[in-house]
């Protein structure tokens, strides 16, 4: 219940922040699929606690097994099942939070719904619960890149009300993992260091924006209706942990233009496809694509955790 997501390409995530591990079990991926657990790792490596000064200080390698699924070198098209074992447990910096509910945490909830809960770093609450998502999306993302050159690329656009100026249509891999807070501004990133870096001495947390941009999205992706793709997208992005708000295209700024000035008008370039002036829309209307490229925006209420609490 709650714990699956996806049609073709399905998965379900597993485990607690302090339990024996966490993973994905995922259902629908092609046979003959060239795969290793060393390219998910690098996925694995770019979201692994302990890294830098601004995130956890917990320090788990996160390497990967692949149990299932996988045979010489290639999927079998049948459930692929991996798992990360968890290493640096300390329930006993919980022992408060088995009888005190933190502020803005999901403890009071979870004991509202279920009667029970793991309290040992927020248990199934945790941000590590996203170890099984990025694994399948190292699968994932070499689908889309094989069968459609699909390109995906997320990176911090603000910190509080620090904002970098990033061109969604250029920016690049290299440029987001220029630096350890991920914002291709340089400049404004180290400023987003710094104002991390303050606020955590005093013990406080503060949010952020995170944008993603995919280029290459073949049209007519998605569903009519309640299966849209930027409904699909929204789903997931919201599902993540801190997650506020979600935007694509204009946006909430997008109220305050006319209907014309919103418009993004056709043309047909010089191969005959049928393109865009402008991506108001993100590249997306009526739930289907319409470019090859498309933003979308993703609201963080906290950017590093309280002080007390950051062992996650």
């Amino acid at each position: 219940m709650g714990n699956i997501f996806g049609h073709l390409f399905r998965i379900s995530t597993f485990g607690e922040s302090h339990g024996g591990g966490v993973g994905v079990v995922i259902d629908g991926c092609p046979p003959q699929l060239e795969i290793s657990a060393e390219e998910i790792q690098v996925e694995l490596d770019r979201r692994r606690p302990g890294q830098s000064k601004i995130t956890t200080p917990r320090k788990e390698a996160d390497t990967c097994e692949i149990l299932s699924g996988v045979f010489e070198g290639k999927t079998l098209g049948t459930p692929i099942s991996i798992l990360v074992r968890n290493k640096d447990t300390r329930p006993q910096d919980y022992d408060e939070m088995s009888e005190k509910y933190r502020p803005s945490h999901a403890d009071a909830t979870y004991d509202a719904k279920y009667g029970i809960r793991n309290w040992q770093g927020g248990g199934r609450s945790s941000a590590r619960e996203t170890i099984g998502r990025v694994a399948a999306g190292a699968i994932a993302k070499k689908i889309l890149r094989q069968v459609a050159n699909v390109e995906v690329i997320a990176y911090v656009k603000r910190i509080k009300d620090l904002e970098g100026v990033v061109d969604p249509n250029t920016v690049t891999l290299e440029q987001v993992e220029s630096n350890i807070v991920r914002c291709p501004d340089a400049e404004c990133g180290d400023r987003m260091i710094e104002l991390i870096e303050q606020i955590g001495r005093q013990g406080d947390s503060i949010g952020g924006v995170v944008e993603c941009v995919a280029r290459n999205v073949p049209k007519g992706l998605g569903e009519p209706v309640f299966d849209k793709l930027e409904a699909d997208i929204a789903k997931g992005v919201m599902s993540l942990p801190a997650s506020k708000g979600f935007e694509i295209g204009s946006g909430f700024g997008g109220t305050l233009l006319t209907g014309i000035e919103h418009n993004d008008e056709f043309y047909i370039d010089q191969s005959g496809e049928i393109r865009t002036l402008t991506n108001r829309s993100g590249g997306i209307q009526g739930g289907f694509p319409t470019e090859k490229i498309s933003f979308c925006e993703l609201h963080l209420s906290r950017q590093q955790q309280l002080e007390k609490s950051r062992k996650l």
